[in-house]
């Protein structure tokens, strides 16, 4: 018999960026826990691959066109989530975007592009959630995706790490107000894993000479890395932790 704890039957988690890499891991890990799935993505044929492959799984599973940085969306995105689901108990703000330049060059669009997605995102979408989770008097989860650039220094990435960083605190910050409501925050912190953002570097010979050496677990991470922790923080295993960083990223900070 299983953990009864794991088991996430009559559940709902929300999952931005839901539709491919980490989001998609963490999602698939939710499905196969037994939660329904609502992702947020702004690619529709993704979007669309995505909950075929969840509804695969069993349970019920909805993709939402939705793009984080612009509020409206987001408003309008969770209140059809709820229509459709009928409550959200889980809510992961994994949506990011990167770019990167020599920072004395650093192009003053793409740093509020990222900022847009990757914190005013976070802080949208976890509103939304923490006043509906309020609302509902159930208590709840937010789980946010950092990144291990939010706590190493980033060369030519600052405007990701310092979203990322961003993150990291506004999540604590939340740890400690929402505790009285029964709602827990804690923060995914993902080192170098094979997805769309860093699929440059996959193959790159001098980068897998200078850096994968330094993961101790000698490979790239996999989206399905994501599913166990994701499963973890949405149920009641995780009652008492919050306010937490959890590092996947295969010893790499370690080394």
């Amino acid at each position: 018999m299983p953990f009864e704890p794991f088991d996430l039957t009559g559940k709902v988690a929300l999952i931005t960026g839901g539709n491919s890499g980490i989001g998609l891991g963490m999602a698939e890990g939710l499905a196969s826990a037994g939660a329904d799935v609502c992702i947020w993505g702004t690619n529709p044929e993704k979007n669309a691959a995505a909950e075929n492959t969840l509804l695969a799984l069993g349970g019920k599973a909805v993709a939402i066109r939705c793009d984080v940085s612009q509020e409206e969306e987001v408003q309008s995105a969770f209140a059809e989530t709820v229509k459709i689901f009928g409550k959200v108990d889980s809510c992961f703000a994994n949506a990011g975007a990167g770019g990167g330049a020599p920072f004395q060059d650093f192009p003053t669009d793409v740093w509020k592009r990222v900022m847009g997605i990757n914190l005013d995102g976070t802080f949208f979408t976890f509103r939304a959630a923490a006043k509906h989770m309020i609302d509902q008097g159930e208590g709840g989860r937010l789980i946010g995706t950092s990144s291990t650039s939010a706590i190493h220094g980033a060369a030519r990435n600052e405007a990701y790490a310092a979203s990322k960083g961003a993150m990291l605190a506004m999540t604590r910050g939340l740890a400690v107000e929402l505790a009285r409501y029964k709602i827990t925050a804690n923060t995914i912190i993902p080192g170098w894993i094979e997805t769309a953002m860093t699929a440059p570097r996959v193959g790159n010979e001098l980068f897998e000479d200078r850096v994968m050496k330094r993961v101790p677990v000698r490979r790239w991470g996999q989206p399905k890395d994501f599913a166990g922790i994701a499963v973890y923080l949405a149920s009641s295993a995780s009652d008492y932790q919050t306010g937490e960083e959890f590092v996947i990223d295969g010893g790499y900070t370690r080394f």
